[in-house]
């Protein structure tokens, strides 16, 4: 059973639109970023599949979030296979995000009712994530298709929820043009994590973002 419905997931990732895309084969380095992100305001968290020890870390990052940031939305990301969405789905995964648009997966996030968010880069598809149920669309790789790509979107696809990752930096001008071209959230790795040897550091840039974001709404 799901922690929470898809209407709260959807909800929060709208409501904290600066996402981490994180992966770490040490589990404790991992728990301390996550809390780092906890503490600096963001409520959504994506770990990537992208190592041999994505699965077992990721059991432990749920145990933690559950244990100590219970608010925390922590799903996963780099998913190809019905299989691995199956994995990790039943690992406890409060949504699944794609590099690529298969429908094989997102039926396994439809019969278990977690949201799915889906990798695209064209107009047709993110059309066909729609069909297909998509939560959100990701727009990947963002740095390739550009902030124009975004805001050509919106004319004949003015509602689709839009998360672009790749080429978002945290920076004020960067932001600015996502989220002003139409963008609804944003992912981040590495660049997000440029201060992970001070807490302090890391903690204070990351809580300058979120309310930077929450300000372009007001």
């Amino acid at each position: 059973m799901p922690r929470f419905s898809s209407a709260h997931i959807l909800e929060t990732v709208l409501r904290y639109p600066v996402v981490p895309v994180f992966y770490h084969a040490d589990a404790n380095y991992a728990r301390r970023m996550l809390q780092l992100c906890y503490d600096g305001g963001m409520r959504v968290f994506e770990f990537t599949n992208r190592g041999q020890q994505a699965a077992a870390v990721f059991g432990e990052l749920l145990t933690y979030v559950r244990a100590s940031c219970p608010d925390m939305l922590l799903g996963i990301g780099t998913i190809f296979t019905a299989a691995e969405a199956e994995q990790f789905i039943a690992a406890g995964a409060d949504f699944v995000v794609q590099p690529c648009l298969t429908a094989e997966v997102a039926e396994v996030c439809r019969q278990h009712e977690v949201p799915w968010l889906p990798g695209a880069m064209t107009v047709s598809e993110v059309y066909q994530a729609t069909r297909l149920g998509a939560a959100i669309v990701k727009i990947f790789p963002g740095n390739v298709v550009g902030p124009g790509f975004v805001k050509s979107l919106r004319g004949p696809l003015p509602l689709v929820p839009l998360m672009v990752t790749g080429g978002v930096e945290p920076t004020e001008a960067s932001l600015r043009e996502w989220f002003g071209a139409g963008a609804n959230v944003v992912g981040m790795g590495s660049q997000l994590f440029k201060n992970a040897d001070d807490p302090a550091a890391l903690t204070a840039s990351i809580a300058g973002l979120m309310q930077l974001v929450a300000s372009f709404n007001e």
